[in-house]
């Protein structure tokens, strides 16, 4: 972890190469322009792989995380991370496809103060997203959503009632976009 209550407790990252890890350098950055604390809220770490997002917002006084994966082995680390920080009590972990954990959280009538997307790069549709975030209602005035993507893959300037406040780049391999939702 970067900052907050569990600073200094490293995380297991997810087996493999099926998933890309934020760096420490990139988590810090997006903290320090959508936080850097919060008081309460809750986060959505959808294509969570290792939740090191969600968790890092838990760190920083979120007072809930939802984390999505379909991926077995990023499932069964989120939940060692959750198992190790023991956070069990403000946090729940699914193991299901993005689309389908949207109309899910729907159905509860869930609505994120931050939703992480950081799906695996050029292979599901920011529009997409976008737009089932909206339609379902998961997002309130001031909702915040980070976006990391491949640098070569531009995203709107605005979509709907989301609006881009901040593109910033790490490197040649990551990009990532800051959406507020306006009404």
């Amino acid at each position: 972890m970067i900052s907050g209550k569990y600073k200094g407790h490293p995380l297991k990252a997810v087996p493999g190469k099926q998933t890309r890890p934020t760096t420490d350098k990139v988590k810090e950055a997006i903290f320090q322009i959508i936080g850097p604390y919060f008081n309460g809220g809750i986060a959505l770490d959808l294509f969570a792989g290792s939740g090191g997002l969600g968790i890092e917002a838990i760190s920083r006084g979120a007072s809930k995380a939802i984390f999505v994966d379909q991926q077995p082995l990023a499932i069964k680390t989120v939940n060692a991370n959750i198992k190790q920080l023991q956070i069990d009590e403000v946090t729940e972990v699914y193991r299901a496809d993005a689309f389908r954990a949207l109309k899910a959280a729907s159905k509860r009538d869930l609505v994120f103060d931050w939703i992480f997307l950081d799906p695996p790069y050029k292979k599901i549709s920011f529009d997409d997203l976008f737009q089932q975030l909206i339609e379902l209602k998961l997002v309130h005035t001031g909702s915040i959503i980070v976006c990391e993507h491949a640098p070569d893959h531009l995203l709107p300037e605005k979509f709907e009632n989301l609006q881009l406040f901040k593109t910033q780049g790490y490197g040649k391999e990551i990009q990532v976009s800051y959406y507020h939702f306006e009404t």
